[in-house]
Formats: structure tokens, sequence, C-alpha cells
């Protein structure tokens, strides 16, 4: 299903259907059912739909759930195509993960109404909407029939409506990191119904996402002679890897010349480079190769089958340059080094987290406009394609940057 498609569906359908179940909840005395909080819950729900990036800056909310509720058994609710790092970070039990189909509004709607029947077999004591104005999400919230919902409100703001049977609600802070935000989602589990939880602890950003992917050093060293022999030309020189894909938001992408400028300057200071990404970029990378027109610069779009495939490449290599989006994140579950553009999205609220230290640099221009997608405008930018934002950040400095960087790695 397009985007665009579930965008629509989920503004206007999803705005009646939650009118329609917040009346519901208010006949039958749902909306804020009372509930023993000195008894821990036993099952809780993490909701998840987004990108799967987001999972990794999800990380030090899903350790203070189990330091906060050590008895309690954790579930996951994603879209299918995003449960890969879920399941690989081992975030709970594999019997314990959910998916729901969003190919179609049949599968969607069929996978809703099953994992909602499952939610109430066990039964759910509370559940964790983590996305900002969705309406599937809120509707799943409720139609699991936890007692305690928490999740994100507008408060006082037009046109984000999503109902009013959160009852845990905390208002959206666009002034503060989302991995923050999604600690106070756990403090808010506590709450008594009220827009914000006056009596939560106060929380600093967190530097780690305590999250890990274990390998073996020979799993490492195998895989890094595997990648020699399929691609000789990256022998003797350390590896930069380059993303320039924008993925799903194709205005998150830094210019393609932009990438080619500093590919052409550490080929020509001895380094090899490689693009990575899926199947669907390899005509991109090919774009950059020949404008770079040296041997010593590759594509493994396609080439990791697997998301610990990337990891372990993240492993064999010295440098990543990437675009905002996941594999920025799932790099910081390696040593490699990190350079990151951000612009239509901010650093300062999806950024890497500040434990990774100087491993990773966050690029932004500082132009007016940017940020311009937020949870109050469905993401959707309003610069047509001419994204600014990042066009102003100049190759130069990156190619500085990278090259410093690769002088320091062993």
């Amino acid at each position: 299903m397009k985007l665009q498609t579930q965008r629509w569906i989920d503004r206007w359908v999803g705005q009646a259907l939650c009118a329609a179940v917040s009346g519901w909840a208010r006949l039958i005395g749902t909306r804020s059912p009372k509930v023993d909080r000195t008894l821990p819950p036993k099952h809780i729900l993490v909701i998840l739909l987004s990108e799967m990036g987001s999972i990794v800056l999800a990380g030090p909310m899903f350790k203070a759930l189990r330091e906060r509720y050590p008895g309690a058994t954790l579930h996951v609710l994603q879209l299918k195509k995003n449960q890969e790092v879920a399941r690989m970070l081992r975030l709970t039990e594999d019997a314990n993960f959910h998916g729901i189909d969003d190919s179609s509004p049949f599968k969607l709607a069929r996978d809703i109404w099953r994992v909602s029947l499952a939610m109430r077999r066990l039964p759910l004591d509370a559940v964790i909407d983590c996305e900002l104005f969705s309406r599937v999400s809120s509707l799943l919230s409720y139609m699991t029939g936890a007692p305690r919902r928490a999740g994100f409100t507008p408060h006082t703001q037009e046109g984000l409506y999503r109902g009013s049977y959160i009852n845990c609600a905390i208002p959206y802070n666009p002034y503060q990191h989302i991995s923050k935000q999604f600690l106070s989602l756990v403090d808010a589990l506590d709450s008594e119904g009220s827009p914000r939880h006056r009596q939560a602890p106060i929380r600093e950003l967190p530097t780690e996402t305590g999250l890990s992917v274990p390998f073996t050093p020979e799993e490492l060293r195998a895989y890094r002679e595997q990648v020699l022999r399929d691609h000789p030309v990256l022998a003797g020189r350390k590896i930069a890897l380059m993303y320039p894909g924008g993925g799903i938001l194709p205005e998150r992408a830094w210019p393609a010349a932009h990438y080619a400028r500093v590919a052409r300057g550490l080929v020509d200071a001895g380094h090899a480079v490689a693009f990575i990404g899926l199947k669907e970029d390899l005509a991109l990378a090919n774009e950059i190769r020949t404008q770079v027109g040296s041997e010593h610069c590759v594509a493994l779009t396609g080439y990791t089958r697997s998301l610990r495939e990337l990891l372990m490449l993240f492993h064999a290599s010295d440098l990543l340059l990437t675009n905002d989006g996941g594999p920025g994140h799932f790099a910081s579950l390696t040593p490699i080094r990190v350079l990151m553009f951000f612009g239509p999205e901010t650093g300062k609220l999806y950024g890497p987290l500040p434990g990774i230290g100087p491993r990773a640099t966050v690029y932004e221009s500082g132009i007016a406009c940017s940020p311009c997608l937020s949870a109050y405008n469905h993401r959707l930018t309003f610069c047509d394609g001419d994204n600014q934002c990042l066009k102003r950040i100049a190759p130069d400095p990156v190619l500085a940057d990278a090259l410093q960087a690769l002088a320091i790695t062993a």
C-alpha cells in the first residue's frame, strides 16, 4: 500500500474511527478503567510501527521496562516488514513478537483484528503506543483491551485528534530527543490520566542504546575475508561505506554530486569506497561511481542478505557516510565511525545517542526552514524535492572530516 494512501486512510478514516471508539469507551465506562496500581503488570505490549531505525532509539525504553517490571512479559507489535531488527536484538522472546501486514487495507484490518484478539486472550495489562500521532496505533491500543494505555496526546493542539481513551497520556514534545520521550511513556504507565505525569522522575538523555548484537571474532574475520574475495579491489585499503539513498523519504538524501566529490577525494587519498543500500539503489550507486571513475569505488547495494550481515559489513569497514535513516542507527551497534546528514529532520530529536561520542558526527545546515518534517505535518515537506537544507552542506568540509576519521582508525 502506498505511503500516501496510508496517510489518507489514517487521517480521514482514522479520525472517524477514533471518535466512534471514544464515544463507545465513554458509554461503557472503559475510557479510564480503575487499575490496582499496587499490582505490577504481567503482560505489556509495545507498539512500534515506524521505521526500523526507531527500534535502536527505543532501546533505553525497553531497558527501563525490564528494570521497572522485571516479572512482566514484553510483547512487541510491528509491521511485518520491520521486524528483522527487533528479532535480531532479542527485544523479547520469539513467541512474543506480533506483526501486521500493511500491504493492503484488507490485510491491515485482518491483522489488527487478529492481534487484538490475541492480546485480549492474555489478558494484556498495559500498552505503550510509541507512534506520535498515528490513529491506527491509537485504535490498536484500545482494541487490545489493556486497562493502561500510554501514548502521546495533542492536548490542546488542533488537527491531531486520535481519541480520548489514551488514559496514561503525555504531550509530544518536539524539543526533546525521541529516546527521552519513549522513556516518558514508561513513566506514564504510573500516571492517573493527566496529559502530563507531574510526579514522573527527571530523566537525562540516555547515553547508550543498551542494545548489542554479539559476533564471534571468527565470524567477523570470515565475513571480512568473504567481502575481500568478492571485491578484491578493496584489499589493502581502508573502506568507507556510503548510503546515498533516501529510502521512503527521498528528500532526506544528501546530493549525489556531493557524495561523488567526497568519494573521489577518499579514493585519491588511497582509500576505497563502497556504496550500500537495497538492490533498487544500484542505479544511484552506479551514477555516483561513474562520476568518481575509479575501480576502487564499488557498489555493494543488495550485497548484504540480512541486517545481521549489514552489521558485519560495518565491522569490516572503517567509516560510514549516511543520510538520516536506519543504517546510521544500526551502525551505533558496531565500532564503525559515522558521518550522518540531517535536514528535513534533525539530529537533536533523532540523532545517535551521545554515548556514541566521537564515533558519530551529525551535519545540519541550519537553514531557517529545517527541520520541516514533523509529527504535526504527517512528514510532508514543502520543498518539493529541492532540499536546500542538505544541498548547502558542502562536501569539502565533510571530506576533510572523513579523511581525519580514517587517519585515526586502527
